[in-house]
């Protein structure tokens, strides 16, 4: 896989377009997560293995963003160009976004980008469990409504109707 980055670093075109005889892969349309298209935790990871593998910043920006759906990719590719070319970080960066804020000690400091990615993609990655478990918790609620709706009428037409007809009858007779 580090190779494979390594080559897409060296061929990706400036625009961040994917190179000759790559395939597209598009993410299936009921997986939008509602923030920022960059936020991805699986894009976090292939930038730190990017770096690790001895990338620059740009080019790896440039090739995880050459690898990715283009959802994801393009603001990766012009950030990474847009550095490779000499702009600053804010020009580079005009939305921010999380990758944005793991990479720039990494691009200011020179310090190793890695472990702030690592961070940066497990917290996202916990703020995704932290949402699905809240999700996970209304549902339970709104499936009380109408399982009482049925249920409980039935109970009533299976349980306690046949008991208070017998007792009814029993009473009347005796």
């Amino acid at each position: 896989m580090m190779r494979r980055l390594a080559r897409l670093a060296g061929d990706a075109a400036p625009t961040g377009a994917a190179p000759a005889g790559a395939r597209s892969r598009a993410r299936p349309h009921g997986r939008s997560q509602g923030g920022p298209p960059a936020v991805d935790a699986t894009v976090m990871d292939l930038l730190s293995a990017a770096c690790a593998a001895g990338a620059s910043l740009p080019a790896a920006l440039i090739a995880v963003g050459a690898a990715v759906p283009p959802s994801s990719g393009r603001a990766l590719a012009r950030a990474g160009t847009a550095l490779r070319l000499g702009s600053t970080w804010d020009e580079a960066w005009p939305d921010g976004g999380p990758v944005a804020r793991a990479l720039r000690p990494g691009w200011e400091d020179g310090s190793a980008p890695g472990p702030a990615l690592r961070a940066a993609a497990d917290a996202v990655r916990r703020d995704r469990h932290a949402r699905a478990l809240e999700a996970a918790s209304r549902l339970g609620v709104r499936l009380v409504v109408p399982l009482g709706l049925c249920h409980l009428p039935a109970f009533v037409l299976v349980g306690v109707a046949p008991v208070l007809v017998s007792m009814a009858g029993g009473g009347l007779s005796g």
